[in-house]
């Protein structure tokens, strides 16, 4: 099977009060193979070379492999794959400190309803380049968008929690995001009769695939699996389950304001 050329993906890493873009530039390989075909090395070095250097803050490299064969035999191959990258990127003057990550994460494991196992075991078999930039400031909000919850406020009305942050690929809530949830419980104690939808959205996974896959859990459902975590801990802060809801939207709510901005956690008035 030939190897698959490049897709080009963007996301937000969001950080208080700003945002921080990255570019994911993928390289796919051929099943059990780790070496680079001259036109990836190529067209890698060329994307790098294209970007806004001015902002690039670091380089991630992440290998990973289609769902057969042995865990530690996964690993290793994903890693390889990695450091085929990482090698190629330095031999072509890519300044190796900018570099900050190479790792192998072994095996991605296919989805129970996947239509097309051939295609979705070969797009696995890749490493993604991430470039992780300097953080630009959010574009103003739109009427009826807030970044905050507020007294008064209309049903309808919608809140960004920029400052609700998450791992990369992770549902699990960071240490900054629980001490900003527990600013928003107690807003929520505040004025009792606020009730909201609970919205996790996501950036920029392929037009085929809607949501983007949990690390955590392995499967496809990390938009809800964010909203839900929000969720939860908002209820173990005694804020009625009756007052909430939560859903996950994938990367079908684009802001259109740049897709740095689109992976994201929203508050829904519902009820006031």
């Amino acid at each position: 099977m030939k190897p698959f050329y490049c897709i080009l993906l963007l996301f937000l890493l969001p950080k208080p009060l700003f945002s921080q873009e990255e570019v994911v530039h993928s390289i796919y390989f051929e099943f059990d193979k780790f070496d680079l075909k001259e036109k990836q090395a190529t067209d890698v070095v060329a994307f790098i070379q294209a970007l806004d250097t001015t902002r690039v803050e670091s380089i991630q490299i992440f290998g990973y492999c289609d769902d057969r064969g042995k865990d530690e035999y996964n690993f290793k191959l994903s890693n390889n794959r990695a450091n085929t990258i990482k090698n190629k990127l330095i031999e072509k003057g890519i300044k190796n400190k900018i570099i900050v990550t190479i790792e192998g994460r072994g095996r991605i494991l296919l989805e129970e309803d996947i239509d097309n196992v051939s295609e979705a075991r070969a797009k696995n078999r890749r490493v993604d380049v991430v470039v992780n930039f300097e953080p630009l400031p959010p574009p103003p909000l739109d009427p009826g968008v807030y970044d905050a919850l507020k007294e008064k406020m209309v049903v309808g009305d919608r809140v960004i929690m920029r400052n609700i942050l998450f791992d990369r690929g992770s549902s699990k809530l960071t240490l900054s995001s629980r001490k900003e949830l527990d600013k928003v419980a107690r807003i929520l104690h505040k004025y009792k009769n606020l009730e909201f939808e609970i919205q996790g959205h996501i950036c920029c996974t392929p037009t085929f695939q809607k949501e983007a896959i949990d690390m955590d859990t392995k499967k496809r459902e990390l938009s809800k699996n964010r909203a839900y975590a929000v969720y939860k801990y908002l209820v173990s802060k005694k804020i009625p389950a009756r007052r909430l809801t939560y859903k996950g939207y994938g990367n079908t709510q684009p802001l259109g304001k740049g897709s740095e901005f689109d992976r994201r956690v929203e508050f829904l008035i519902t009820k006031i």
